[in-house]
C-alpha cells in the first residue's frame, strides 16, 4: 500500500463529517436509543469529553481506512459514486454483520442496533462519498 499519495484533506473532511453526523442522528433518535442502551436518558446526554475524543480519533481512523480501500479500486475509479458504493459495501460486510453479532449475544435491542448501524451507514456514505470526489 502506498501512502505517499494520500490526500490527507479529504480524510480530515471525511473524518469532520463523520463526527458531525452523530449530532442531528443522535438529537433525533437519542431518546429512543437510551431506552434501548438501557441508560437514563437526562445522564446519557451528558457522557463528557472522553467518549467524543474517542469517537473523534475513531473517525479519523475510520476515513483514513476508507481512503485506502477507495484507492485500492485503481486509477480513475475514485469517484463519488464509487465511494458511496464502497461505503455502503463495508457498512455491509462488517459494520452491520459485527453490530448484529455483538447485540445478538448481548441481547440488545433490535432498536439499538438500527440506531448505531443507521449511524455508521449514514456516516460511510458520505465519507464514502467526500472521499470519492476529493480523491485519495
Amino acid at each position: 500500500m502506498e501512502f505517499a499519495g494520500v490526500n490527507y484533506v479529504a480524510i480530515l473532511i471525511a473524518a469532520v463529517a463523520g463526527f458531525l453526523i452523530g449530532w442531528p442522528w443522535y438529537r433525533a433518535f437519542g431518546r429512543a436509543w437510551a431506552q434501548a442502551a438501557g441508560l437514563d436518558p437526562e445522564t446519557a446526554a451528558e457522557p463528557g469529553p472522553r467518549p467524543f475524543l474517542i469517537l473523534a480519533l475513531s473517525q479519523l481512523l475510520m476515513a483514513g481506512m476508507l481512503a485506502g480501500v477507495i484507492g485500492h479500486l485503481g486509477k480513475g475509479q475514485v469517484t463519488l459514486l464509487n465511494g458511496v458504493i464502497s461505503g455502503a459495501f463495508i457498512w455491509v460486510g462488517f459494520v452491520a454483520t459485527t453490530l448484529a453479532t455483538n447485540y445478538a449475544f448481548q441481547r440488545r435491542p433490535a432498536a439499538l442496533a438500527l440506531i448505531d448501524g443507521g449511524y455508521y451507514l449514514a456516516v460511510l456514505i458520505v465519507q464514502g462519498a467526500i472521499i470519492g470526489a476529493l480523491g485519495v
